[in-house]
């Protein structure tokens, strides 16, 4: 059996922007010193005249953003995510959300799976604080396909969007012809009876391990794929508390304000159900391999079937 493909969704997003760019004259990149980890050098190189190196000055560059945006161009910032999202988050707030601009936050390097760059690198905050701000579309992709269909929906969406993508090389599960990308709405990418597990970005791919884990333990789990955790598919989400009664959330992320707090959210309004959030649990992460980090803190494939096998017993 041949391996699978995997591809870190930094890497989709550089190669994403260069065709886009090829289709859009009006599109810039704004990059922070960090073109080669960000991967829009792929786009400098192509379009050397469209890439705009800020310095290391993110919150400059969140504000040369605004301003571009109000004169027909359609930007997108790019940095890690602990400087999109925390370091500029005044900005974003400020100069982007408060007068609804049309620009795009491509956010790399989130979550642990930074790896050795440790704590103060591996944001898990962002989606929580990207979701506080009215109007803030906030995209998190599972993969390669995801990735790419999700920058051209960002291009596309009048408004400002936080576009989260990662670090470590993620297998490929959306390369099927009737694959479709609509913000806003969730995918289901398994059916189940008995239990609902509700993933967003690399934990998608780790869910749907899990779940073929424990049908071998006569658990039947639906995996759900939210790629948009804001808009929230709700719709999506309460009809699978109906159906299974019992929800399990996965994110690299911190469990307040993420993934977990929105299905709460959305489920505690409108169809009362139990739900585990399983994510980072209001701790900080450590310096290690992205892997070995995410086994720890119970993200992979094994956490999250221990966790809902255990609870489903």
């Amino acid at each position: 059996m041949s391996e699978v493909k995997k591809i870190a969704t930094r890497d989709s997003y550089g190669n994403a922007l260069v065709e886009l760019g090829k289709e859009h004259e009006n599109l810039l990149v704004l990059d922070a010193d960090l073109a080669a980890a960000t991967k829009t050098g792929v786009f400098k190189k192509e379009f050397p005249e469209r890439h705009i190196d800020c310095g290391i000055a993110e919150a400059n560059m969140t504000g040369i953003a605004a301003g571009l945006s109000t004169t027909g161009f359609v930007p997108f910032v790019s940095t890690f995510a602990m400087f999109a999202a925390g370091r500029s988050f005044e900005q974003v707030r400020n100069s982007i959300g408060y007068p609804h601009l049309n620009v795009k936050i491509g956010a790399t390097h989130a979550g642990i799976s930074v790896g050795e760059d440790g704590a103060s690198h591996q944001c898990n905050e962002d989606i929580a604080l990207m979701r506080s701000i009215p109007g803030m579309v906030v995209i998190n992709p599972s993969d390669d396909v995801e990735a790419k269909a999700a920058v051209k929906a960002a291009y596309e969406h009048e408004g400002p969007v936080y576009l989260r993508f990662g670090r470590l090389a993620v297998p490929v599960i959306n390369d099927n012809a009737d694959y479709k990308f609509e913000i806003g709405k969730g995918v289901e990418l398994r059916d189940g009876k008995d239990c609902t597990i509700i993933a967003t970005g690399l934990c998608v791919s780790e869910a749907l391990e899990a779940a073929e884990k424990l049908a071998a333990d006569g658990i039947d789990a639906q995996v759900i794929n939210i790629h948009t955790i804001k808009p929230l598919d709700e719709e999506l989400v309460i009809a699978a508390a109906k159906k299974t009664g019992r929800i399990f959330t996965v994110e690299e992320h911190s469990i307040i304000g993420g993934l977990g707090a929105a299905v709460s959210e959305c489920l505690s309004e409108n169809c009362p159900t139990k739900v585990t959030r399983i994510g980072m649990n209001d701790v900080f992460g450590e310096s290690g391999p992205a892997k070995e980090l995410l086994h720890k803190y119970k993200l992979d494939a094994d956490g999250i079937y221990e966790r809902v096998s255990a609870e489903m017993k």
